[in-house]
């Protein structure tokens, strides 16, 4: 049985959360259960967030992440990495937006780190800072190993945003693919 912890930080207002859902709600379509919890801090918007996502072929016994078990994590502000990046086990993959978190020595020694700039990618190549969740949904999924088939992913996550923005949704969700595919071979 399969199963993929994921944890998304940022802030509130970022988008992490609904990258969160769409994640979940794509592998139940794939035929498996997948679950979101999430955490705001008390500032909400502007204060640190994280959201958790299970993956599971099949069932999910415990819907929360321990820390040290979280295989991926992705961190688009620095305040959310340091609060929450002790979930992640020892070897697993972080996924850092390099212009806002800023990995210790330590930190790279501990986890396999990948610096991609999803919120300049979503601004100058997409054209839309929204799109960043988007990135992040394809970014995640590369990286590990395509948990939910690409396609599942992509048609729920065009089931989530409004028909106008298809076209650069779309164009986010391939930037983060290609972007990936590159950091893994650095």
């Amino acid at each position: 049985m399969a199963r993929t912890l994921m944890r998304f930080t940022g802030v509130g207002g970022q988008g992490v959360l609904l990258a969160g859902s769409i994640f979940a709600a794509a592998k139940i379509k794939a035929g498996g259960n997948g679950l979101k919890t999430s955490t705001y801090t008390s500032q909400v918007r502007g204060g640190a967030t994280v959201v958790d996502i299970t993956l599971e072929d099949g069932e999910i016994l415990f819907p929360y992440a321990n820390d040290g078990e979280i295989d991926f994590m992705l961190s688009v502000a620095q305040v959310s990495y340091d609060q929450f990046k002790k979930g992640v086990k020892p070897g697993g993959v972080i996924v850092i937006e390099p212009n806002l978190v800023t990995p210790t020595e330590e930190d790279r020694q501990k986890w396999k780190i990948y610096e991609i700039p999803i919120i300049t990618i979503a601004k100058e190549e997409v054209g839309n800072v929204i799109t960043q969740s988007v990135l992040a949904l394809s970014i995640a999924n590369y990286m590990t190993g395509e948990t939910v088939d690409n396609e599942i992913l992509r048609t729920t996550m065009l089931s989530k945003v409004p028909a106008k923005v298809h076209d650069i949704n779309n164009k986010a969700f391939d930037l983060g693919l290609k972007y990936a595919a590159e950091a893994k071979q650095i």
